[in-house]
């Protein structure tokens, strides 16, 4: 299924790997503990972002400032584009 979600001017729509569930040593982690990751695919880019399209994997900086949405089955985080740090290649 699409991304519905179309960000606006210079936001991007980016979705998360899964969180890790176990640490290196073989621990579970409980949902509260789990770290939320810095790093996600871009799924949707505004009309005013320059350098990032859909498909990018990048790293990002203040999860405070996103915006957390869920659709269906599906999360995504709407980051502004300059809180973008880094593509990953």
């Amino acid at each position: 299924m699409a991304v519905q979600i179309q960000p606006q001017a210079e936001y991007v729509v980016a979705q998360h790997k899964a969180a890790e569930t176990k640490t290196a040593s073989g621990f579970y982690l409980p949902d509260g503990a789990k770290e939320k990751p810095k790093e996600a695919v871009v799924v949707a880019v505004g009309k005013n972002v320059e350098g990032i399209k859909a498909g990018d994997k990048i790293i990002y900086k203040n999860s405070y400032e996103a915006t957390e949405v869920k659709q269906g089955n599906d999360e995504y985080t709407i980051i502004y584009h300059k809180n973008i740090v880094a593509t990953i290649k």
